[in-house]
């Protein structure tokens, strides 16, 4: 009898053997699931349960626990999976102990429960890493487990580029099914944009392709809608000859700020936008030092130093660093993981937060950064509803040039949780009020860089959020993935509106 038949067989023995509360605590899906997969499941007691939660970017995440975790090795492992945790989801409730699930690549986004889950299970993709260039190296296979830092590492030695993190440990899952934004967003979108093929295991657990050709409406509906039709094993994307770039981070006294602001106004709003020039502008505050430095992340994808483009940058002086260089994806990547290290306290205008920071400067750890990234018609015209690849956002690319701005705060002890939870919340909540104020507010929310409490899915407009809702019908009939994955945005409930420390970001046009 085949293992997975044998368990569910098991189960239908018990019921009819003892009480319903005797057989539910004897038939968990973590006890399915390791009749299924054996050792690929991972429990409490387990050096390897262990070392998976560690990896997790944010303590928060880190200490939510599951029943067990599961380390699948393979598409087939996935399915198997999936088979156990939806045989047991009857009219969107679980009907065996603890087969709410989650899903996470590499772990990067930092409010508890986004890719975690208590009491439930965890599939850990991270050995479903593989990356595969094709013969013609014009599209590379990667596995959805995978981190950037591979991928870059593959890729570089042979030439070749694709649009991908702009942190090198960022897995790939979470950043490409999210969206994703890269040094090459000009020229090629949003990542999501460069996605030829998804491989996904749907609730049913059969494994399927979605692509323009082939069950287009969810491969539509997989360009920033998360995790609410399956589980992604694999994306094919295109890639493109890539030598040295030039990149790296300058350091400026906060003294600079109104040359920065200038700067920053006439690089996103040019009339030529240079579609090999990137760059994120940001400030950072930490209690260790207690005051403030501008941070600018500058990038041209094009072997040239210190192209003209960058210049109003460059010249801000004084410096009090600078680690500008030729280099290439691998390495300008890995920089900014040192810029934003993992096992801190996570959750996710200068004047609104530069007065309300002094309510939690001296926390032990703190690191707060607010950052500004551009967001010109350049990048979104790729993913628009006319353009070859569209994708789900729903922005209009004859709009005017936009901003993401994102505040991130790390620190160092729980204890410090409630003050600076409320303290960053009250800031963008007078940084909105003040682009309402201004007539400059965007509703359209990035869905990589939200919060728990915000609603990315329902700022892609209605025409755009009921074509991912009858996608979800379509491939997921009984909803398994919007009502046993608690994690991430749904589509048809908005996630209620509970604290896990703020990463907060909404696009403000300027």
């Amino acid at each position: 009898m085949p293992q997975y038949l044998s368990g569910v067989w098991t189960t239908l023995l018990c019921f009819l053997a003892l009480s319903e509360d005797q057989c539910r605590a004897q038939t968990t899906c973590c006890h399915q699931l390791e009749a299924v997969l054996g050792k690929a499941v991972l429990f409490p007691e387990q050096a390897a349960y262990n070392s998976s939660l560690s990896t997790y970017w944010s303590q928060q995440e880190q200490n939510v626990t599951p029943s067990c975790i599961v380390s699948p090795q393979n598409t087939q492992d996935v399915s198997k999976a999936i088979k156990v945790l939806s045989q047991y989801q009857e009219a969107g409730k679980s009907i065996i102990a603890g087969c709410k699930f989650a899903i996470r690549g590499a772990g990067h986004t930092p409010w508890a429960g986004s890719a975690n889950i208590d009491d439930g299970v965890t599939i850990d993709m991270t050995s479903i890493g593989s990356v595969d260039l094709n013969r013609a190296e014009t599209v590379v296979s990667v596995g959805a487990g995978a981190r950037w830092s591979a991928v870059y590492q593959a890729l570089d030695a042979v030439g070749v580029g694709v649009a991908g993190g702009r942190v090198a440990d960022v897995g790939v899952g979470g950043l490409v099914t999210g969206g994703g934004l890269s040094y090459h967003a000009p020229r090629y979108g949003f990542v999501c944009d460069q996605v030829v093929n998804y491989e996904i295991v749907l609730a049913n657990g059969t494994a399927v392709n979605a692509n323009a050709k082939t069950n287009s409406d969810l491969w539509f509906a997989l360009k920033g809608g998360s995790n609410n039709f399956g589980v992604v094993t694999r994306f094919d994307l295109k890639t493109f000859p890539q030598g040295k770039l030039w990149g790296g981070s300058i350091y400026n006294p906060i003294d600079t700020l109104p040359a920065q602001i200038q700067a920053f106004v006439e690089f996103n709003n040019a009339s030529n936008y240079d579609i090999n020039a990137a760059m994120i502008n940001g400030y950072s505050f930490t209690s260790r030092i207690s005051s403030w430095t501008a941070v600018n992340l500058l990038v041209y994808t094009k072997r040239e130093v210190n192209p003209r483009v960058l210049r109003p940058f460059t010249d801000i002086k004084p410096q009090l660093g600078n680690t500008m260089r030729l280099t290439n994806l691998s390495d300008v990547t890995s920089e900014q993981v040192q810029n934003a290290p993992g096992g801190l306290r996570q959750p996710t205008v200068f004047q609104i937060a530069n007065t309300t920071l002094q309510t939690f400067a001296h926390a032990p750890g703190l690191v707060y950064t607010l950052a500004y990234e551009p967001l010109p018609s350049v990048i979104t015209s790729h993913g628009a509803a006319n353009a070859g690849s569209p994708n789900a956002f729903g922005l209009d690319p004859d709009a005017a040039a936009q901003v993401l701005a994102l505040q991130t705060v790390q620190w160092a002890h729980a204890t410090d949780d409630a003050i600076i939870n409320e303290a960053a919340r009250r800031i963008w909540v007078q940084a909105d009020e003040l682009a309402v104020k201004m007539g400059l507010q965007r509703k359209w929310i990035y869905l990589n860089y939200a919060e728990r409490d915000q609603d990315p899915i329902g700022s892609y407009g209605s025409e755009n959020v009921g074509k991912l809702q009858a996608a979800s019908k379509k491939y997921d009939p009984t909803g398994l993935f919007q009502t046993n994955v608690p994690g991430g945005f749904k589509l048809f409930d908005k996630v209620a509106a509970e604290s896990r420390g703020p990463n907060r970001q909404q696009a403000v046009g300027v």
